[in-house]
């Protein structure tokens, strides 16, 4: 497998960034595995989902972000689950969590969203956690472009879980408005659900347009990442993307 291209400023000030997207089932399973497949990754942004939300939740997800060597950036409890995590190279602008509206008898979803610089790029950013029921799904998938088209800025990347595969209207949805990243430039693995038997691909990174996709997908044999700490992290395949976002003028 050819390697991703590894973070850096470019010459005409765009700026090269990796971008994962993780559900990590509430840190519930093998948490040092989880840190080790985070950190090989090498990410710039992680999009987390079902980061911890009860007791202690804040030191349990800062504890995630040290030994990944990041931050934590947003999200968490006050976003229902999505969290962003970043490296120190990120420069943050805002962030702000978003909690959707609620139907009755259904689990309260949100965003995790912030804006950031990576030298003179510029990025909105949101982390997303869509609902198992189809038409609370759509509407939230709306709403999620809404958000990005709110952020103010030229280029965003939003990526999550979104309990639906591509052939799904919500998915489709989406990927009307945005890149599709495993589509654009696919690398690696394609299915990110479940570790012991990949078969769906529910999980996804989506980009603006005027973002280049240089490759997209789950880490299957990535250096310094294993099958066991794969199987043994969370119930979820990670998704890398190496993305190029264009210097703002």
């Amino acid at each position: 497998m050819t390697p991703l291209p590894n973070s850096r400023t470019n010459p005409d000030g765009s700026a090269t960034i990796r971008v994962l997207s993780y559900n990590i089932r509430s840190m519930r399973d093998d948490t040092d595995a989880l840190a080790r497949v985070i950190t090989a990754c090498a990410p710039d942004l992680v999009l987390i989902q079902e980061a911890p939300r009860f007791f202690r939740w804040r030191k349990k997800l800062a504890r995630l972000a040290a030994a990944s060597q990041l931050v934590t950036l947003s999200g968490g409890a006050t976003a229902s689950g999505p969290a962003l995590l970043c490296n120190l190279r990120a420069t943050v602008e805002h962030a702000d969590d978003v909690l959707l509206p609620l139907t009755p008898g259904l689990h309260r979803r949100g965003f995790a969203t912030a804006v950031v610089r990576f030298g003179r790029a510029r990025l909105g950013v949101l982390s997303c956690h869509l609902s198992l029921q189809k038409d609370e799904r759509y509407e939230q998938g709306g709403l999620l472009l809404d958000h990005l088209a709110g952020l103010g800025v030229t280029h965003a990347v939003a990526g999550g879980d979104l309990n639906e595969r591509p052939d799904g209207r919500t998915f489709r949805r989406l990927a009307g408005g945005l890149q599709d990243c495993w589509t654009t430039a696919p690398w690696g693995g394609e299915y990110s659900s479940t570790p012991t038997d990949p078969h769906q691909r529910i999980d996804a990174i989506l980009a603006t347009p005027g973002i280049e996709v240089l490759g997209c997908g789950v880490p299957l044999d990535h250096p310094g990442i294993s099958e066991d700490d794969l199987r043994a992290a969370t119930d979820h395949l990670p998704v890398l993307a190496a993305l190029r976002v264009p210097a703002e003028s």
